[in-house]
């Protein structure tokens, strides 16, 4: 019995790295990773759910840690729950951000691959530095966010006095905390953007050194908004991170200056307004041959007037 071997044709990867697809087939391969990274967030999220009250727990550890949350009855730590279903829909909403986490790296591999086969080598491995560098710089952010929650609600709640007691409410505590992770991680991102100008060369590091006077006042203005308290620690702490981040990013633009010889062209050193020297000797003019008028040489015999035509009197008519 004889079996016959089937060749296999070119993987869907292959065929976009060699633009032999067509629109359907893109579509299709869209679809596809849609499908695959949207499979990956649902099991995500069934173990978010499983993990929705201890990070729950982990992000209310600021408050709880503070005198003023203790409950003189029961000498736990308390919220407050304003509607029936609250805890319960924030325990969703947690388990979704936490599924999200969990399948980054199936939703972000299904979106690198679909776009992947359009990049050339080098933006490939830019890309790579990029995502390397993106995640342990979000992280840094969200752990300075903890910190500053820690400290800004400690000085929120002695501002109230005695005479006043706090029950904060369970989801807007929650949301205060995380929206104040991730205003500090993407924040903590600002130096690959500063990266990503020097590399593709719309900013040298000599540029970007120039502007570090906006860039501190941007990042003290910056901080001063997102802090959620008026005393300057907090604020000054992130300013100063970002600060260091900043002129971190500018030596690596040094150094990437230096390996790709930026700065050592021709007209580097020239004004806009001054004229360029001329590096290359002219061939001096010198007087060319004699040539006699007695002798003319190749210039054609004049051509005789015809005669003039004789006309009759009744030619006028």
């Amino acid at each position: 019995m004889a079996f016959a071997l089937r060749k296999r044709g070119p993987s869907t990867f292959e065929r976009a790295a060699d633009g032999s697809m067509t629109l359907i087939e893109h579509v299709r391969e869209l679809r596809n990773r849609l499908f695959r990274a949207s499979l990956a967030i649902m099991i995500g999220f069934g173990v978010g759910i499983w993990l929705a009250t201890p990070v729950r727990i982990l992000l209310s550890k600021p408050y709880c840690d503070l005198d003023a949350s203790i409950d003189p009855v029961s000498g736990k730590c308390k919220f407050v729950q304003l509607g029936v279903a609250d805890v319960f829909l924030l325990n969703l909403k947690i388990g979704l951000w936490v599924g999200l986490v969990i399948a980054a790296p199936i939703w972000l591999y299904q979106l690198w691959a679909f776009i992947a086969p359009g990049l050339h080598r080098h933006e490939r491995r830019y890309a790579y530095i990029f995502t390397a560098l993106a995640a342990p710089l979000f992280a840094a952010g969200a752990v300075l966010a903890f910190f500053v929650t820690t400290k800004g609600l400690e000085f929120l709640l002695n501002v109230s006095g005695d005479d006043i007691a706090t029950n904060l409410e369970v989801t807007r505590y929650i949301s205060f905390v995380t929206n104040l992770i991730l205003l500090f991680g993407v924040a903590f991102e600002f130096p690959l953007i500063v990266l990503m100008l020097n590399f593709v060369g719309l900013a040298s590091a000599k540029r970007l050194l120039s502007w570090w006077r906006v860039a501190i006042f941007v990042f003290f203005a910056f901080s001063a908004v997102v802090t959620p308290t008026p005393d300057p620690f907090g604020m000054t702490a992130l300013a100063l991170c970002l600060s260091a981040l900043y002129f971190a990013a500018v030596g690596v633009a040094f150094i990437n200056d230096r390996r790709r010889g930026r700065g050592k062209e021709v007209y580097a050193g020239i004004d806009d307004d001054e004229v360029s020297p001329l590096e290359f000797d002219a061939d001096p003019v010198v007087a060319g041959q004699r040539v006699d008028a007695a002798e003319p040489i190749g210039v054609p015999e004049p051509i005789a007037k015809p005669a003039p035509i004789e006309r009759r009197y009744d030619d006028m008519t």
